[in-house]
Order: C-alpha cells, then structure tokens, then sequence
C-alpha cells in the first residue's frame, strides 16, 4: 500500500487527485490517500443537484459544490472533516463491501479508547449517530473507496448546505439531521489535533504503517489541473441542467433512493433522468437511453429490464423494485 501525500484543501483539485491516481498509477501497486476540503458539499455522482442542495446558503456562505465520480448521497466538508481513500484491484471481496474498507477507520479509533461500528449501508456510528459515509467507484478493474471522518466540523452547516428530504429521515426514525450525526472529537478519552489523528489513521490504513510515501511530480499535478478544469471546475458537471420534466416518480429502497423524471409522448417514453443515492458499476444514462422509445407499459419496460444487465446499474435495487417506482 502506497502513500500518496496530498495537502490541498480545493475539493476540485482532491478529487482530481483521486482520479488521477485511479486512472494514471501504476494498476499493479495499491494506493491510500488522507486528505481534507474547505467547506464544500459533495454531491454523489446520480444525484440532482440543484434538488439536493440549499443553492442560496452555499452561495452566501462561499461553500464550494462539486459533484464526485462515485454514487451515494450528498456529504458536507470542511477543515474539521477528514477524507480517506482506497484505490486497489476490484476484487469479489471488495466491491460493495463496505465494512472491509472501513474497519481501519473503526480499528484507529479503537486504539484511542472510541467505540465505533459499520451501520446500514455505508456508514460508521458512534452509539448510533454517524460521523462518517462511504462511496466507491469503479474503472478498468480498479475500485476507488472514499469516505469522511467528520473529527470535529461545524454540524450546524449540515443541516444548512443540504436539502434533506423528509422521507430520509423517516426511514432512519430521526427528527433532524444534527439528532444523527456526530464528532469524533466529543468522544476522545485524550483531545488530539486533526493532524495527530490522521498520523494515528494512517498506522492503520496502511498495514505496519510502512507504506511507501508518493509525492507527485510537476508534470503530474500539470495533469491533475487538467483533470481538474476539464471535470471539477465545470458547471454542467456539478449542476448539470435541471430537466424539464411532466413525470416525476420516487421511492426509497434498501438500495438507496430513486428518482425517476421523464416524459410520455405518443404513449412513449422520453427525456428519462435517473437520480438517486444508490450505487452501482454502471452510469445510469446508458440504462435511461435503453428506455428511451419503449412504451410506457410494465410489460414493455419489463423486457427492456430483463435483456439489460441490470445489476450492473444498481446495487440491491431489483428490477421490480424499479418498475415499482416507474408505474406507482
């Protein structure tokens, strides 16, 4: 497992970084990056952006908004949140398994006297309340796995930057988003800085601690900025425009959310846009121009489902669970 060092604080740039790392580094070596953002919502890559996030108070507040290559749900970040990545070979054990990548995370804080726990689909908890999510994305055989550590953030800007809807917190029995939410910090027997926590973290992301350290060179960061400006720094990536739709279905499944917006003309379906914070290999545009044309029919757009490679798309979503959403 290899270091790599970064310590830019532009989201744009970070993720870039990753990206970088998943497509440019040598395929034969595992990587693992800490790094941390100013205060930015990121938003998962099915997502509808402009439905997730509080557009005037991030606006006001200068909160950046970019949108990641992997699926899941939209994340607050700031300086007092700290990100870890994975980037290693996708094999069976690994793909949509969660746990595995986050049991480092628990094991470190384990060693400073904190009780954490995977919980749900993609989450770590403290006595119930989640202080980190986890998203992964996948390319030529390759599995990029992030989450946050939410160490000590300002939680009021949570609630704030992010429109969450009220269906997710009722299928979570809470009241609000602060209620199930939480700090490391409050629960460290011994107060440390971010910066001594991530030396403690990296002991357990990289086995011994002894991972060989990557610094990247001039001409690299050259093509991080253009990673950068060509994905991050775009608005049509991380807005993209907000389709014009007469159809609007959603439901909410152990798979994750979907929403389903689209038109029928002439009995046909036309102009689908799938959102969501599921996950899955596959970008949903192509499953969504698989659909493009078919009647709006179950039995029609149940064909279509059994001749695609559904599983592909969504991970625990079914394709009744999806002709359940469409024709509700």
């Amino acid at each position: 497992m290899i270091k790599v060092i970064n310590n830019h604080t532009d989201p744009r740039i970070n993720l870039a970084v990753e990206e970088y790392v998943l497509n440019y580094l040598d395929p034969s070596e595992e990587y693992a990056i800490l790094w941390q953002n100013e205060p930015t919502v990121v938003i998962g890559r099915n997502q509808n952006t402009l439905a997730e996030v509080n557009s005037t108070f991030v606006k006001e507040r200068g909160i950046h908004v970019v949108r990641r290559l992997s699926g899941g749900g939209a994340v607050y970040h700031d300086l007092g949140n700290l990100n870890f990545t994975f980037i290693v070979d996708a094999e069976r054990e690994r793909v949509s398994n969660f746990e595995y990548f986050t049991r480092p995370v628990i094991q470190a804080l384990a060693s400073l006297g904190v009780k954490a726990e995977f919980s749900g689909r993609n989450d770590i908890t403290i006595d119930g309340k989640k202080f980190s999510g986890n998203a992964q994305y996948w390319s030529k055989g390759r599995l990029l796995h992030h989450g946050t550590i939410l160490f000590n953030s300002d939680l009021s800007v949570v609630q704030e930057a992010l429109n969450v809807k009220a269906d997710k917190l009722q299928s979570k029995g809470v009241k609000s988003v602060r209620s199930r939410v939480t700090n490391i910090y409050p629960y460290l027997q011994k107060p440390i800085t971010i910066e001594e926590f991530k030396e403690v973290l990296w002991k357990y992301l990289v086995p011994h601690g002894e991972g060989r350290e990557y610094i990247l060179s001039p001409e690299e960061w050259d093509i991080v900025h253009k990673i950068k400006e060509e994905r991050y720094a775009r608005w049509d990536w991380n807005y993209g425009a907000s389709p014009e739709c007469e159809v609007e279905k959603e439901a909410r499944f152990s798979g994750g959310k979907l929403e389903l917006k689209f038109n029928v003309r002439a009995g046909l379906i036309e102009d689908l846009h799938i959102f969501g914070d599921f996950f899955g290999r596959r970008d949903v545009t192509e499953l969504a121009q698989m659909l493009s044309g078919t009647p709006y029919r179950d039995d029609a757009v149940e064909q279509v489902l059994a001749e695609a490679e559904f599983e592909e798309f969504f991970f625990n979503i079914t394709r009744e669970e999806f002709l359940h959403c469409l024709f509700a």
